[in-house]
């Protein structure tokens, strides 16, 4: 008799006679639905898979972690998300941070930002500063990062539709502090496809949008050997309701169609790939959220080596920086939400990135306070330093619970993938609502099981209290809007006109045609030419976005 044969013969014994219950009547799932067990055996974990699926560190399939020594030799890096309305206040928080230790930066912009309006635009009154930092032009970005060391630490910015003028702005700003392109570290969330899907902050139509992510493929490859061209956001996917299964499938659906883009660009695969990042999203069933990870890294490893033929080791390592989840602080007894980051956040640690931030236990209510973004930091630091969860690599490894939530959590997202696939890809999947209709279900059911109380979420449906909710909140400037238009009037008025209007032209020819975007795009904000009139040119050539309602 071999050791499994034994195991399962006990396991049998000891149900009927130790447990003596009926595991029919307890059934129980993860958040995406799979069944869990009560108790997980070695019966679960095939070990003549174990090379070909779990392996070692560093090595493909790279199930394990993508460095061999993982937090040993490198930690994560620690980067809040942050953004206060104004540049000057925006560039205290990050000042702020990086001397309590924080090790990268992360940038919000506001909304009227991310639609590519400057602030004195109808579409932006309102919204000038609400959530994020305000950025019409070069000249706000130079205060953004004012005395900050761009070539010692890694700057990501979640922007979308208008990603190539922010990393313009960014390689000049670099420029003007004598820092060449070929130093600076950092991401774009240049990630549009999920815009038509659940963000709504779009601008341009598909193709178009498309050869924007390509040109920028193209620069960075040539000019930024060290920036990660696309950040792939299944962030906002999960905000949005979609469930751990989903998160990979749609997010891995939208990352294939950009692989596809650069390569019918004429782009080699290895000459881009490597440079392809994400933001994952960490919610709150625990070991769910660790194997969802380390199915990740299969799954894209897997992608890139049969898929695209990938040759180059680095295009098929899965590189995630995470958020923990948003959408699970509740504004219901919100220093809980201290408890729910930290073990968010361990689940990231336990599943192996690269780059992490924690939400702040106050972001139901405004703008994270400068106390809660450290308490936020202090999360990372503690678990980094203190906890011993940094020592080992993929210490939940070989567990029997964790390894079968992995290959489930992979095969169901391969099976998401083929459905794309025969729906003819990602794009067409969109159009037909597909999608959409995936994430609005998953939404709605989760909704119905809170309010069933099905779900417990405490503080909202159980374990309620009627203290009277205290806490300090962020003060908003009441004279943003006004600075921020001030400064606008200024640049427009001290810059050379006629320079603008000319980089303004050129831009405008290379769009109608086939030519790169980059260069003249470049050229536009070294002229201080805003925001707005560089989309504005964009949007007069290519159009804009039209939803389809899917009802």
């Amino acid at each position: 008799m071999d050791i499994l044969e034994s195991v399962n013969k006990e396991k049998e014994r000891w149900e009927k006679t130790t447990l003596k219950k009926d595991l029919s009547e307890d059934v129980r799932y993860t958040s995406s639905g799979i069944p869990v067990k009560m108790m997980y055996t070695p019966d679960d974990l095939n070990m003549e898979q174990y090379l070909e699926k779990i392996g070692f560190p560093g090595e493909y399939p790279f199930t394990r972690g993508i460095q061999p020594d993982m937090y040993r030799g490198k930690l994560w890096t620690m980067r809040q998300y942050s953004g206060m309305g104004t540049a000057e206040e925006t560039n205290a928080r990050f000042r702020f941070l990086l001397e309590q230790g924080q090790t990268g930066l992360s940038v919000a912009f506001d909304l009227p930002t991310q639609m590519g309006y400057d602030s004195d635009h109808p579409l932006a009154m309102g919204e000038v500063g609400k959530t994020g930092v305000a950025v019409d032009s070069l000249a706000d970005m130079e205060i953004i990062f004012k005395d900050l060391p761009l070539d010692r630490i890694s700057t990501s910015m979640t922007i979308n539709a208008p990603a190539a003028i922010f990393l313009a702005m960014y390689v000049v700003c670099a420029e003007k502090q004598g820092i060449p392109a070929e130093k600076l570290r950092g991401t774009i969330q240049n990630d549009i496809l999920k815009e038509y899907t659940v963000r709504g902050t779009y601008i341009f139509p598909v193709k178009p949008s498309l050869r924007l992510i390509t040109d920028i493929f193209a620069y960075c490859s040539k000019h930024l050997p060290k920036w990660n061209a696309i950040n792939v956001a299944s962030y906002h996917l999960r905000e949005a309701g979609c469930d751990a299964v989903q998160e990979i499938a749609f997010s891995f659906a939208n990352a294939i169609a950009y692989v596809e883009a650069g390569i019918e660009a004429g782009l080699n695969v290895d000459d881009f790939a490597p440079r392809i990042s994400w933001i994952f999203n960490t919610h709150n069933y625990f070991f769910e959220e660790v194997a969802k990870y380390r199915a990740a890294r299969r799954l894209w490893a897997r992608i890139m080596r049969e898929r695209f033929s990938a040759m180059n080791e680095d295009s098929c390592k899965f590189r995630a920086h995470m958020q923990t989840g948003g959408s699970t602080l509740t504004a219901q007894q919100p220093l809980i939400n201290i408890v729910r980051g930290t073990y968010q956040t361990l689940a990231a640690v336990l599943g192996g990135l690269q780059s992490m931030a924690v939400s702040s236990f106050d972001e139901a209510f405004c703008l994270p306070t400068e106390e809660a973004a450290l308490v936020s930091l202090r999360t990372q630091q503690l678990l980094a330093y203190e906890a011993g969860v940094a020592d080992v690599v993929d210490p939940l490894a070989g567990s029997f619970f964790v390894e079968s939530l992995t290959d489930e959590i992979e095969r169901r997202a391969s099976d998401y993938l083929q459905k794309i696939d025969e729906m003819g890809g990602i794009i067409a999947a969109i159009e037909k609502g597909y999608i959409q209709q995936e994430i609005q279900d998953k939404a709605y059911e989760f909704q119905k099981n809170v309010e069933s109380g099905a779900v417990k979420v405490v503080g909202v449906n159980c374990f309620k209290t009627d203290e009277d909710i205290r806490i300090k909140m962020s003060e908003e400037n009441p004279n943003l809007a006004g600075e921020q238009l001030a400064r606008l009037t200024q640049v427009k008025s001290q810059r050379d006109a006629p320079r603008v209007a000319a980089f303004l032209a050129m831009l405008k020819r290379a769009a109608e045609g086939d030519g790169k975007l980059m260069q003249p795009i470049l050229e536009a904000v070294r002229a201080y030419t805003t925001l707005g009139e560089i989309c504005g040119v964009l949007r007069g050539v290519f159009g804009e976005y039209k939803q389809t309602v899917i009802l």
